[in-house]
């Protein structure tokens, strides 16, 4: 059991008012909230170690060098990567993502084809189509069904030796659905290909072991996982990143620098250009020890806990439905109201200071497979209550009796 009054005294933010209203935060899939041990490491780096990384030979630079590497082994740790120069300090997944997709264009030829799922984020659609665009690939979809559910019987029928990369995230941030990866791993690499997975949504909510999943890449964003904003990660398998080509060039990523050639840093360093977010990868260590801590079973298990609850509650109110309903998924409602916006439930019950998030939510195909123009997206974390939901019930049946 976890102490929820606890662990919200941990998070300043949640004791504050929004437009004289207690917050009530339900946009955790846009991005967490940041507990106190976070916010004050920042506080500390900056007050007390800020230095440029690998560098200097000053004192401030090693303190800054080595704190940015401890944390790049608790990453190891955290998701059971093999080696710790597997793990690339990126500025996001979206960042991570691009990265891969622009490695494969210097693999890729015409005809050769990227399957992506009818259940992705922009970030994990865009990138992979102007690697199409630039090499003559082809772009396959895995389709979706009603219930938010990839179907597995014609993802078996587009893999074939032309496969050359499979890209799939491990939850739908629109939706909550949890792939199965495990499964679509197995498949792509019988044909020889590679996969890759956006944990973008999956890290907050359970522990990635990349070494049981057999996963080619794994990338997530700091920010939804209680850390700071402008650090991911990307988790890619030794030979895959020594065969890929660096993504950008500058500094920290060379060996040997002269007119006439460059050579490349060994890992990790080859895929880590120019100064990066030192604070950002240093803190993200810190928000990954706490929630550790705190446990991920028992975050798991209490957030189930709040999506059923949710749901039960919210299919209460008349002309309500839900889409994503696939048995396994994870702590996120999406939903409208028949002949009500989205967005104008959204602005009634921001005034109520309820934070939610309405659109599409960077997943405009899966908006377009329903035909609808966005929903009223809750998405729940462990630090948030039933009361809570309670009061967002509540406030959703006065958005609809004042829209009505």
């Amino acid at each position: 059991m976890l102490d929820i009054q606890k662990i919200r005294a941990d998070f300043p933010i949640l004791s504050q008012k929004v437009n004289g209203k207690p917050l009530v935060y339900f946009d955790n899939g846009a991005t967490s909230q940041k507990p106190k041990v976070v916010i004050d490491a920042i506080t500390k780096y900056y007050e007390e170690i800020n230095a440029n990384i690998h560098r200097g030979v000053h004192t401030l630079s090693q303190l800054a060098t080595d704190a940015y590497e401890i944390s790049r082994g608790k990453i190891q740790s955290h998701i059971n990567a093999k080696f710790s120069h597997e793990v690339i300090f990126t500025s996001g997944t979206t960042h991570s993502i691009n990265a891969i997709a622009n490695g494969f264009a210097s693999i890729l030829k015409v005809g050769d084809e990227v399957l992506v799922s009818a259940l992705e984020h922009h970030s994990n659609i865009v990138p992979w189509q102007m690697l199409c665009e630039k090499t003559g690939a082809v772009l396959k979809v895995i389709p979706m069904n009603e219930n938010g559910e990839l179907i597995m019987s014609y993802f078996d029928k587009l893999l074939s030796e032309k496969t050359k990369i499979v890209t799939v995230n491990h939850i739908s941030n629109a939706l909550g659905t949890i792939n199965p990866i495990e499964y679509m791993i197995k498949k792509a690499h019988e044909v020889g290909a590679a996969i890759l997975i956006d944990g973008a949504q999956a890290t907050p909510h359970l522990k990635p072991d990349v070494q049981a999943l057999d996963c080619d890449f794994y990338v997530f964003s700091g920010h939804k996982i209680c850390g700071p904003t402008g650090v991911g990660i990307l988790y890619g398998k030794e030979e895959w990143l020594r065969k890929l080509p660096p993504y950008q060039g500058g500094g920290e990523m060379i060996a040997t620098v002269s007119f006439e050639k460059t050579t490349y840093a060994d890992l990790p360093h080859k895929f880590e250009a120019g100064t990066p977010n030192i604070e950002g990868g240093i803190v993200l260590g810190t928000a990954i020890d706490y929630l550790n801590e705190i446990g991920f079973e028992n975050i798991a298990a209490y957030e189930n806990d709040l999506l059923g609850y949710a749901t039960e509650k919210l299919l209460e109110i008349e002309g309500l439905k839900i889409f994503g309903t696939s048995a396994n998924k994870t702590s996120v409602i999406s939903f409208n109201i028949e002949g009500i916006h989205p967005y104008d439930i959204g602005t009634i019950i921001d005034k109520l200071g309820i934070a939610v998030r309405t659109g599409h939510h960077c997943a405009q195909p899966i908006m377009n497979f329903y035909k609808i123009p966005g929903t009223i997206r809750a998405s729940f974390a462990f630090y948030n209550t039933k009361e809570e939901i309670d009061i967002f019930v509540e406030a959703v049946k006065k958005a609809q009796m004042m829209l009505s």
